[in-house]
């Protein structure tokens, strides 16, 4: 979804007349955590406003004391908005997604079989190894967790699994995936910006990745026996007899899932594989449920509202359709605008700058760069960002160094692309927690295990040494004197 052509201001580029001071970089930053910490996390407001006031902030910083013009700070926002162009429009498709295979039978289809496969014992650890399959064969989280895992999401309730639980183990095994697949857009990203070799990028990550999913899944498994026996006596039936009561769940209903994951598989993108899949669900809506053409279409634009006589089916079946996007876009909109100013103001350089300063080492090289990851996430709302920002300022200090680049790499995946879901306000987190039914990503932050173990173990791999892989041509003062 990124474009690989994109390259962020560096330290090195930023003129001295404007480039922000570290005290003109840390305003914005603080106002930032300042309003979202107390907006969001205390008041319990929806992140739109205080999205806003540091929008409004930031502005001011650069205008008033940077003496950046309105056009310099505008064109920050439209470069962020047009970086993260495709996400706004995967946003809107998925939405249509979501209700056309609601109304085609497709995800009440999903749902019938697994509650008939699926025990609540093995559900947590079965979804996130299906979902790290899937997103490893397509290349994309995000089309794993819109598709798939909403009908996850339906048959984890229908096992009385608690939903936070159960999108946590699809967004661990499809970001887990998602890294691994060089056909992943932030797999090639990573790669291009750090000049890394693709597949040497991906063997780099693949230790790292295997632990941390690794002890994901025994976490899972340990949940599934806490939550083995939690389903109310006749709950599968009555829901399994709402469905197949309501909807024809023959074979055909699997069409839209065949299209898109086909097309997927055959290496389209993930958009139009997923426009090929809206139609394939109105299409199937039509064939086999029996739906008028117009009211067909209108599902894609208002959603769905079964009537299936059972609550807990109505509610999860329950899709907005495209007018249903409009909150969650607008905080991605607000969040990518915040991003741009950060971005084009050189707020994130001087931050990125300044930490690269305090390096010290090779394994504080690749610590700070996770780090860095982390921070450029946080506040540029993107996982985009948070590879490109800190891989293309750092790569210079991994030759100093004369470390390979696809430890930066690795370090900056590892921590920058797992984590952006956990941020309510991120492109991703919004993106996840609606796709899902929750209201914000810190329902299912706690059981979103991947995102914790993943730069934990690349810090593991630093410390021990095991992150940081020497050029076999080193032979510089700075390689001789850096820490293994």
């Amino acid at each position: 979804m990124a474009s690989l052509d994109f390259e962020p201001l560096t330290y090195e580029e930023l003129s001295p007349e404007r480039r922000p001071t570290l005290a003109q970089a840390l305003v914005p930053v603080l106002g930032v955590i300042v309003f979202l910490g107390v907006g969001s996390g205390l008041l319990g407001m929806n992140p739109h406003a205080p999205l806003l006031w540091s929008i409004v902030l930031t502005g001011l910083v650069g205008y008033y004391w940077m003496g950046l013009s309105w056009d310099e700070l505008y064109d920050g926002i439209a470069d962020s908005l047009l970086m993260g162009l495709q996400a706004i429009l995967i946003l809107f498709t998925i939405y249509a997604l979501i209700a056309t295979w609601v109304s085609s039978g497709t995800i009440p289809g999903l749902m019938y079989y697994g509650l008939s496969i699926l025990t609540p014992e093995v559900f947590l650890p079965a979804t996130a190894i299906l979902a790290a399959i899937v997103a490893f064969s397509i290349g994309s989280s995000w089309t794993t967790a819109g598709t798939l895992g909403v009908a996850f999401i339906g048959i984890g309730s229908g096992l009385g699994i608690p939903e936070p639980m159960t999108a946590g183990a699809i967004l661990s095994g499809a970001y887990a995936g998602d890294k691994q697949s060089p056909l992943s857009d932030t797999t090639n990203l990573a790669a291009a910006v750090t000049n890394t070799d693709l597949y040497d990028h991906i063997r780099a990550m693949r230790t790292g990745t295997a632990i941390a999913f690794g002890i994901a899944l025994v976490l899972y498994a340990l949940l599934g026996l806490r939550a083995g026996g939690a389903i109310p006596e006749g709950q599968v039936a009555e829901i399994q007899g709402a469905l197949v009561g309501t909807y024809d769940l023959s074979v055909l209903v699997f069409l839209p899932l065949v299209v898109t994951f086909g097309l997927a598989l055959y290496g389209y993108p993930a958009l139009p594989s997923l426009v090929a899949g809206v139609f394939a669900g109105v299409f199937t809506t039509i064939a086999v449920q029996g739906a008028g053409f117009t009211a067909a279409w209108d599902v894609f634009l208002n959603g769905t509202a079964p009537e299936t006589g059972t609550t807990l089916v109505n509610d999860l079946l329950a899709a907005g359709g495209v007018s249903g996007s409009a909150w969650t876009i607008s905080v991605v909109v607000a969040a990518l605008s915040l991003g741009g100013l950060l971005e084009g103001m050189g707020v994130l350089a001087v931050l990125a700058h300044y930490l690269a300063e305090r390096v010290r080492s090779a394994t504080g090289l690749v610590v700070s760069s996770g780090a860095s990851a982390i921070l450029v996430n946080a506040f540029s709302a993107q996982q985009y960002m948070a590879i490109v920002v800190p891989g293309m300022t750092l790569r210079n200090l991994y030759d100093e160094y004369d470390l390979e680049s696809s430890d930066l790499s690795r370090a900056v995946e590892a921590a920058g692309t797992p984590t952006g879901a956990l941020f309510p306000w991120h492109a991703g987190g919004v993106y996840m927690a609606s796709v899902f039914g929750l209201q914000s990503s810190l329902q299912y932050a706690p059981f979103y295990f991947f995102a914790y173990l993943s730069p934990l173990v690349l810090l593991v791999m630093a410390l021990t040494g095991r992150a940081t892989t020497r050029k076999e041509t080193a032979d510089s003062p700075t390689a001789a004197s850096a820490d293994d």
